[in-house]
């Protein structure tokens, strides 16, 4: 069933990335979802190596939901500053903590933080990522920090 579900999965999102319905080109794209599915699950045999996610779906997809509407805001706020007569750029790189434990969630943090225009995550360090900020504000650091506390509740396990 596992597979089944795999499959049909990759091959969804093939068809849809691809936009060609021809019955041939459709027939390679089953074809190499299940050649595709069938390499992953002999080197799952070989390594036992599996991916853990160590986070929690309904959470996920509420911060998914906050994440876009931060996104549309920082877009509008970015825009205006672009039409702006005088463009209010105040360019900074500042250091910004994370409290994640897993890597997986250091890296939506991180790119949390790059998907918001104005912003974008330009080095990580164990314990903190470095931001540069096109229109910097005090506030940032409690923006970023309200950001950090959601991704880390994403976490199972966390709080």
């Amino acid at each position: 069933m596992r597979i089944l579900l795999s499959v049909l999965t990759l091959f969804a999102l093939w068809l849809l990335m691809s936009g060609i319905y021809k019955p041939m080109i459709v027939g390679f794209g089953l074809v190499s979802a299940l050649i595709a599915v069938l390499v992953v699950r002999r080197m799952d045999q070989v390594d036992q190596d599996h991916l853990k996610i160590p986070l929690n779906p309904l959470k996920l997809l509420g911060y998914l939901l906050w994440l876009m509407w931060e996104i549309v805001k920082s877009n509008i706020t970015v825009t205006k500053m672009i039409l702006s007569p005088r463009m209010g750029v105040r360019q900074h790189i500042f250091h910004v903590p994370n409290t994640q434990k897993s890597e997986l969630a250091e890296v939506i943090f991180a790119n949390s933080i790059t998907l918001t225009p104005g912003t974008i995550t330009v080095e990580t360090e164990s314990d903190a990522f470095w931001v540069h900020a096109v229109s910097y504000d005090e506030s940032d650091h409690e923006a970023l920090a309200d950001m950090d506390r959601r991704v880390t509740a994403l976490e199972t396990g966390a709080a």
